[in-house]
């Protein structure tokens, strides 16, 4: 599908930044990232000695934003965070520029209203196209209703669907989250879509691989954790992510998958980290945790596609949130 055929609302704009140079020694994300174009980020031939890890670290990278506020609306929280894909691209923009990708920048899909379903119907489209044609796909969002239009997105891809000769990929779902958002509710929202994905794999005739890294005790109901264990989903308490516990929980969940989908809602990090979410942490996973998450993920050759969710830039306190959420897309990427 040609970039001017996915269903974009907003083309991409130039970044910023801080100017110290146009050599390579003074390179950052502004002055590296480009509009997406097909025939430009189409992945390069790797060698042939090249395995897996050295692929996936080389595969260019697409960023599409999802501006959404309305599920975070429909589920009683505080909306904000359809200005967040702005505020993580203004975040980037200024860090220092040591990938071996390339990075695009693919626009943005707006949901207008209400209109939130039909709006993670084309953000699924657009990332559907994006991985078939060979990317890693990054999408900012927006609240945790980000989720479910991601998830329509890679379920979609051939990368997770197969082909006529693939029979496609073991998928899992990894959310660092303080919330299971499995919550059973009349209408889709922030804190419906697990729920929706489960129900999507099962008329599928799968189960949904699902794991949280996070989770309060306090902040989820118990129909929630009954919930969980009902649909098999994996998780680790907040108080229970020490560093070494939360890399062998998540090396476990990688090692049953094929290819990996990782979700973060900013409200899994400690308040005084992230304090423009929604709902800021008591308790929450320490950043180093969090960043150690990432780059085990990066590094297992198994990320397929990401998402950042919840932040919510009218809460924030010196774009430190928006910060956090930049460094954490640099570290997945890099």
């Amino acid at each position: 599908m040609e970039t001017s055929t996915l269903p974009l609302d907003v083309r991409p704009v130039p970044w910023t930044g801080r100017f110290d140079g146009d050599g390579a020694e003074h390179r950052r994300w502004w002055q590296a990232v480009s509009p997406y174009a097909p025939h430009l980020s189409a992945p390069q031939p790797t060698a042939p000695q090249a395995d897996g890890e050295t692929a996936a670290r080389t595969r260019p990278a697409v960023v599409v934003g999802f501006c959404s506020d309305e599920g975070v609306r429909r589920n009683k929280g505080r909306v904000g965070a359809a200005a967040a894909p702005a505020a993580i691209r203004a975040a980037l923009g200024p860090l220092a520029y040591h990938l071996d990708r390339s990075v695009f920048d693919a626009g943005d899909v707006v949901v207008e209203g209400e209109a939130l379903e039909e709006g993670q119907l084309r953000a699924g489209t657009v990332v559907s196209a994006l991985l078939d044609a060979g990317n890693l796909t990054v999408v900012l969002g927006g609240g945790h209703e980000t989720a479910f239009a991601s998830y329509l997105g890679v379920a979609g891809s051939s990368a997770v669907r197969g082909t006529e000769t693939d029979s496609g990929k073991r998928l899992g779902v990894l959310n660092l989250d303080a919330h299971f958002d499995l919550r059973d509710a009349a209408v889709p929202s922030s804190g419906t879509p697990f729920l929706q994905m489960a129900r999507a794999e099962a008329a599928a005739g799968r189960a949904l691989q699902y794991a949280v890294v996070g989770i309060s005790e306090a902040n989820n109901t118990r129909t929630l954790f009954d919930t969980a264990h009902r649909l098999g989903v994996k998780y680790l308490l907040d108080e229970d992510c020490s560093a070494e516990a939360v890399s062998d929980f998540v090396a476990s969940f990688l090692a049953g998958i094929d290819v990996l989908y990782l979700t973060i809602d900013l409200d899994v990090l400690p308040a005084a980290t992230a304090p423009g979410v929604s709902a800021p942490a008591a308790y929450g996973v320490s950043l180093p945790v969090i960043s150690a998450v990432c780059r085990q993920v990066a590094a297992s050759g198994k990320l397929l596609h990401l998402d950042v969710a919840e932040l919510n830039p009218e809460f924030d306190v010196d774009s430190r949130t928006a910060k956090v959420a930049a460094r954490l897309v640099n570290t997945l990427l890099g």
